[in-house]
């Protein structure tokens, strides 16, 4: 790994080599995330907390190479204008240079994209759940109470009615019963 600016062509294709590697591995390690992301979605408990923390693993890894590939963009960016030519790579191919718009765009698709969909599911999660107030939860369960108080007490009264109406209707049927016995007995 080159400390300074390339002063040669081979230390400028070294470091083109270098910044290609390290866009591999951050294409690897964003594809690798995004299978967490997706695993993480079904996962509970002890699993939901691993995947998590290779989650975070895997950002410090990405986010460290997009470091490492900054650092090198600086140093070709430096190299002098006679080194900046288009090099050829060992196959005849010319090797032209990364512009930043990719690293952005890489950036973007990888990180940034899923960083927002997730952020975005978890409003999307919130929204979606019922807001529970505890003053209108305990409003409620008070006028349940003095609901259940109402229907007690009025069972008792019909109870009671009820019990009035048995009195009456056998004092009746005990009062018709005398007079049929009354009507039927001879009069002396």
């Amino acid at each position: 790994m080159f400390t300074g600016v390339p002063r040669t062509t081979e230390e400028l294709s070294a470091l083109r080599a270098q910044r290609s590697e390290l866009s591999n591995q951050l294409s690897s390690a964003a594809g690798r995330r995004e299978e967490l992301v997706n695993q993480l979605d079904g996962a509970t408990g002890a699993n939901r907390a691993g995947i998590e923390a290779r989650i975070a693993q895997l950002d410090q890894r990405i986010l460290q190479i997009e470091g490492d590939i900054a650092s090198t963009g600086k140093l070709i960016a430096g190299a002098r204008g006679a080194l900046l030519q288009p090099a050829s790579n060992s196959d005849g191919s010319p090797f032209m240079n990364v512009d930043i718009t990719a690293i952005v765009a890489i950036l973007s698709v990888f990180v940034l994209a899923p960083l927002a969909v997730t952020y975005a599911r978890n409003m999307w999660r919130k929204g979606s759940t019922p807001v529970v107030d505890d003053k209108l939860a305990r409003e409620n369960a008070d006028r349940l109470a003095r609901l259940e108080s109402a229907v007690d007490s009025i069972a008792v009264e019909v109870e009671r009615i009820s019990e009035g109406q048995r009195f009456v209707t056998k004092l009746l049927a005990e009062t018709e019963r005398g007079e049929k016995l009354r009507i039927e007995q001879p009069r002396s």
